[in-house]
């Protein structure tokens, strides 16, 4: 029912859709009162999460994702934010963007494309900031878009502060980086490399190796959880924490 709502209001209404999503999401999630799962982020329980097609398990009433769940899980437990911190975030989700802006008063979203409303348009290749600029960085699934993506590293380790923190991650894969410039096209990128926006797929080894390349100390944190464990999250996930 979900999938099919809003396909049919982003066609009639995009606008409107966008607009006032968490309100039509508030709406929506009644329909899945229970409390047989639970979303850390707006801290809500219900019988389910919704489905999508792409197999993603959605928050009902905030539209966080599993890796957006796991990650604000790991913020908190792991290494929680200084209010003081300065926190530069590429390509948040709404709701991430939402519940940091309103606890960190130094935090600056920031997205290239244009395709969400952020406080800044930042070229990762060419952050548009001064050397030493912020204590954390978070940069989620961004750099499989990336085609210089050690240019990217390097800009990244340029704009943290010496002891500062860069958040990774992507979608993974065994074995080695798969990457092969030679394809351009949107239906072969799709094909190989999982979405038609896709540049490669890391290993998470591969990815570890290239962001020490630009000096960084890295820290893999791997996490395993029971298919239908009731946070949302995926079975298996893996968060890359870097120290400059």
């Amino acid at each position: 029912m979900y999938n099919f709502l809003k396909r049919t209001l982003k066609t009639l209404f995009p606008n409107i859709s966008n607009k006032f999503e968490f309100t039509i999401r508030r709406v929506l999630s009644l329909f899945y009162f229970g409390n047989k799962v639970y979303c850390g982020v707006c801290e809500s329980n219900f019988k389910r999460f919704i489905l999508l097609d792409n197999a993603e398990l959605s928050c009902p009433k905030c539209g966080s994702l599993s890796r957006q769940r796991r990650m604000w899980k790991f913020i908190n437990e792991t290494i929680p934010f200084k209010k003081s911190d300065f926190i530069l975030h590429f390509s948040p989700s709404k709701i991430l963007q939402k519940k940091f802006k309103k606890i960190y008063p130094n935090y600056v979203s920031t997205d290239y494309c244009g395709n969400l409303k952020t406080d800044k348009s930042y070229d990762i290749l060419n952050i548009d900031v001064a050397d030493n600029s912020f204590d954390i960085i978070i940069c989620y699934h961004v750099l499989e878009h990336i085609i210089d993506d050690m240019k990217a590293m390097s800009e990244l380790n340029r704009a943290l502060k010496p002891g500062g923190k860069l958040i990774v991650q992507t979608p993974f894969k065994e074995g080695g980086i798969y990457e092969d410039y030679s394809i351009t096209t949107k239906e072969d990128r799709l094909k190989h490399f999982g979405q038609d926006d896709h540049v490669r797929i890391y290993s998470v080894q591969g990815l570890k190796e290239r962001l020490e390349k630009v000096s960084f100390n890295v820290e893999v944190f791997s996490f395993k959880e029971a298919v239908d464990n009731k946070f949302g999250f995926k079975p298996e996930e893996h968060i890359i924490l870097c120290t400059k």
